[in-house]
């Protein structure tokens, strides 16, 4: 399969956070914002989640695919999805309009990165 999906492995330590009270956070600090009857589930800096107090069980790495995805697209997820498992990566994913973003283990970003390179 070859799907150029351009990753880009952006700079930064993220963190998945879950808080009640999501408009205590600044507007441009998430980078995402899900809301969930138990709460809103926000992705932010690792260091603006030490520097309040924020709990998180990982440490993620943000790759964004440089190819202009629909989000009618079938199978893309699947695919680059299961090229991370096969490596042993976990892949938390988000959709945004243009591109498809992925959250792995900091420590296996580049590993992620080098697998997504090759479909």
């Amino acid at each position: 399969m070859n799907l150029q999906l351009d990753p880009v492995l952006n700079d930064g330590q993220y963190v998945f956070v879950s808080i009640v009270n999501a408009s205590l956070v600044p507007r441009k600090i998430p980078i995402c914002e899900f809301k969930e009857k138990e709460g809103s589930t926000l992705v932010i800096n690792k260091a603006y989640a030490d520097k309040n107090g924020f709990n998180y069980d990982t440490v993620f790495a943000w790759i964004t695919l440089d190819i202009h995805s629909s989000l009618n697209d079938i199978g893309l997820t699947a695919a680059f999805s299961n090229e991370l498992a096969q490596q042993n990566i976990s892949c938390n994913v988000i959709a945004g309009f243009f591109h498809d973003h992925i959250f792995v283990p900091f420590d296996k970003a580049a590993k992620a990165v080098e697998a997504l390179k090759k479909l």
